[in-house]
């Protein structure tokens, strides 16, 4: 499929979507699955597939990572403290230098956002 003619069906879904005043749920429903995708090849393999700080790499590092879990943990940091370790690494919050930066995902707010909302939602 050539890029003119995805552009064709990406304007129709939204136009679609505009038209039936779901815009605002459809463009969550697809950064929420996008999240889960990018949460699923880049931070699964030290935080494990559910969040627990089990990954499969995590028995290796010192520190171990996070386990999203712990509720204490989670009413410890902030969201935008969240977003920043994402697209700028654990240096940039205080936290290991082996968690790297995304820094591809600076310029994408809902996708980063949708990634934060899993994090919390391991956390009740």
């Amino acid at each position: 499929m050539g890029r003119a003619a995805k552009t064709s069906i990406i304007a129709a879904f939204v136009s679609a979507a505009i038209a039936l005043g779901n815009l605002p749920l459809v463009l969550a429903d697809s950064a929420s699955a996008e999240a889960d995708r990018m949460m699923s090849e880049r931070c699964a393999v030290c935080h494990g597939e559910n969040g627990d700080g089990q990954g499969p790499s995590a028995e290796n590092m010192n520190p171990r990572p996070r386990n999203f879990h712990n509720r204490q943990w989670q009413k410890s940091v902030s969201d935008e403290t969240l977003a920043k370790a994402i697209v700028y690494g654990g240096p940039a919050v205080g936290v290991s230098a082996a968690m790297p930066a995304n820094p591809d995902l600076a310029g994408q707010p809902e996708l980063v956002a949708a990634m934060v909302k899993r994090i919390r939602a391991w956390g009740k």
